[in-house]
């Protein structure tokens, strides 16, 4: 399962969502009403329960026959986020785990404190309580205390932390590069075989060697 939450780095959930698509795998997909304005402001999309698909395709790029069939197929899920009834909302509907990307802080705040305000942070807490896996990806900063203190907390109950902070060792010449570097650590975080990076392979300046 994907949560979107209200920071902004709506391209890394995109480049997760990708990931997850191309390996063959099944997405259960809620957006925040926060995260509906991050990505009308960074991407120009408007993110409406009636008409998702459409505005999926064109957040990711892609052809909307291929998120059509995704559908079609029941990869793809779509779940409002006022819905505390949905299925994510039980321990029942099974799921791999999920990844909250990008966290914001207050969404780090209410996954931390159990409060499960929204079906975002109620998946959350489902995911934690049946022992899944869960990777948060916080992007705001500078951090507060408080923060730190609530990414601890997560840590403590089982989740993977993992910061949005891209990597340079692995030769990115652009911004997508160095975006998709993050989604392929939040994958293997999740568990989830995927070729968004170049890994490192022990011998220096490798990267910079190699054709973009």
């Amino acid at each position: 399962m994907v949560g979107v939450s209200g920071a902004s780095g709506t391209p890394y959930a995109a480049s997760v969502l990708r990931g997850l698509l191309d390996a063959g795998l099944p997405v259960d997909l809620v957006v925040s009403r926060a995260a509906r304005l991050t990505l009308l402001d960074e991407t120009g999309v408007t993110w409406r329960d009636g008409s998702w698909p459409q505005a999926l395709a064109g957040w990711l790029g892609v052809d909307p026959s291929t998120v059509g069939s995704a559908v079609a197929a029941d990869l793809v899920r779509h779940w409002s986020c006022g819905d505390l009834a949905a299925g994510p909302s039980s321990g029942s509907y099974l799921t791999r785990g999920m990844i909250v990307v990008p966290a914001s802080t207050a969404a780090v705040a209410g996954i931390a404190l159990g409060l499960s305000k929204d079906l975002l942070q109620r998946a959350a807490d489902v995911t934690l309580k049946e022992g899944r896996r869960l990777v948060v990806v916080p992007r705001e900063m500078p951090f507060t205390r408080s923060t730190l203190l609530h990414m601890l907390s997560l840590h403590d109950a089982g989740a993977v932390v993992a910061a949005a902070s891209p990597g340079f060792y692995a030769g990115a010449t652009d911004a997508r590069s160095l975006v998709d570097f993050v989604a392929g650590k939040v994958l293997d975080a999740a568990g989830v075989p995927n070729s968004l990076l170049r890994r490192w392979t022990g011998e220096l300046g490798a990267a910079r060697r190699l054709p973009s």
